[in-house]
């Protein structure tokens, strides 16, 4: 019983304290984000190591460089509108149109956009409970066109084809791995984080679907989940920090997409303090690790888990 109680101790010490599964509603709307056992809103604290590890954390240059909140107070981060089925649909000219879902899409001439190159606009039905995302998006004057698009039914496990892009490299939402202020401030975050890397190779993990990797097999490729090692000490960071910290020692990050090193994505919110983002740019990239997720796979085409 003493065992149990000091593993219990260092355990609320370090963080590492017991998570629900399942993440919180989409704000303004009842949509929950994935169903509880979709692999996002999987705890892969007790997950093992990948043996790829210290191969992919080299290539990662994980021993000179600390995470990096890419977010903040506008325009920094990414933005997310909540609409209904009175919102105006559009159709929408693709680049990519061969790997994107066709639509239309709930996209008008206020659809807040993404700063930067990649224009991401993202927006969630809280009618139907279906996320849109675009990539490059650009009203073009009410004839919009975009890179690419996806569509998720946020009450399936479904994944797209295998090979598709998204409005992401790997194939996967993004929503689903932002950082929410909403979240943090209610003491919780239950579900994955999206994080980029300059170098990823030419394959993916389950459930990415989509590589855009260079020929070095020692980058992880998209999809690789990566945890807060659990002995991280977490004790002198402010709560908001260690709500983060501990999502990410129970939920960890996905490879999602290329680009600078350790770079964590969160929504755009002019409540986000500078304060918070200058404590969680001290954490080095040295303590996280990369686990093995594959036994958590029921179906190639589906997002579910059933880890053991």
């Amino acid at each position: 019983m003493k065992r149990v109680v000091l593993a219990a101790a260092l355990m609320l010490a370090f963080g590492l304290v017991p998570a629900a599964a399942g993440a919180a509603p989409v704000p303004g709307t009842a949509c929950d984000v994935f169903p509880a056992n979709n692999i996002w809103n999987t705890d892969i604290s007790t997950l093992p190591v990948n043996p790829n590890s210290a191969k992919w954390m080299k290539t990662m240059h994980a021993g000179s460089t600390r995470l990096h909140p890419d977010f903040g107070r506008p325009p920094y981060g990414m933005p997310f509108v909540a609409v209904d089925n009175s919102t105006p649909t559009t159709p929408i000219d693709f680049l990519y149109a061969g790997e994107s879902d066709p639509g239309p899409y709930p996209f008008t001439a206020g659809t807040p956009i993404e700063s930067g190159s990649d224009r991401h606009a993202l927006m969630i039905n809280g009618d139907t409970c279906v996320l849109y995302e675009l990539f490059g998006a650009d009203w073009n004057g009410g004839s919009p066109k975009a890179g690419s698009g996806a569509i998720f039914d946020l009450g399936s496990n479904a994944l797209r084809p295998s090979g598709w892009t998204s409005a992401d490299a790997a194939g996967l939402p993004i929503f689903p791995g932002l950082v929410r202020y909403d979240e943090v401030q209610a003491g919780a975050i239950h579900h994955a984080i999206r994080f980029t890397v300059a170098c990823t190779s030419r394959h993916f993990l389950w459930p990415a679907r989509h590589q855009a990797g260079q020929a070095n097999a020692n980058c992880p490729p998209m999809g690789a989940r990566f945890r807060l090692k659990w002995n991280f000490d977490g004790r002198t960071f402010s709560p908001d920090a260690r709500v983060i910290i501990n999502a990410l020692k129970h939920y960890g990050m996905f490879v999602a997409d290329n680009g600078s090193d350790w770079y964590f994505q969160g929504t755009e919110d002019s409540r986000w303090s500078d304060t918070l983002l200058d404590q969680l740019k001290t954490i080095p990239a040295s303590a996280f690790q990369a686990v093995s997720e594959g036994a958590c796979r029921v179906s190639a085409d589906s997002a579910e888990a059933a880890c053991p």
